[in-house]
């Protein structure tokens, strides 16, 4: 049960590894599994995001409140594309892999629809900013914070 609240947590939009690696390490995870368990379930959305943003954008777009956050989160990813547009795919994973707010799994998905990127490129270059972002988690996280 912990193992799936862990995987959730990686999933979600708003915490991703950020919530995911600590949460495992407060369940007493070991490190490895911990970063194993998140950086999962932070992959798992991506090609599911992508799948479906590519057949159902039109649909999304007016459905009044689905349409309404769909073009908040669409705005956000604007204002945050300068690094993937300039450095292309190593931009794209570079901005993946900052363990800061707006600059996961998710929003490096939607940049990736919004430049139409080659999908499948899209997904490795993504999963491999997971994979950084995740170490760089799960360092900081191990890391004795000094007072």
């Amino acid at each position: 049960m912990k193992e799936l609240l862990v995987i959730l947590t990686s999933a979600s939009p708003i915490s991703e590894l950020r919530g995911g690696i600590p949460l495992a390490l407060y369940f007493g995870y070991p490190p490895l599994e911990a970063y194993l368990l998140a950086v999962f379930g932070n992959m798992v959305p991506v090609p599911i995001i992508l799948f479906v943003l590519n057949r159902i954008e039109k649909l999304i777009e007016v459905m009044p409140i689905v349409g309404k956050i769909y073009v908040k989160c669409v705005s956000l990813a604007e204002k945050r594309k300068g690094v993937v547009e300039k450095y292309g795919y190593l931009g794209l994973t570079f901005f993946v892999s900052i363990p800061l707010p707006v600059t996961g799994a998710w929003t490096g998905t939607l940049i990736a629809f919004l430049l139409k990127m080659n999908p499948f490129k899209a997904v490795i270059f993504i999963y491999l900013g997971i994979l950084i972002a995740g170490a760089i988690v799960l360092t900081l996280s191990l890391t004795p914070t000094v007072i």
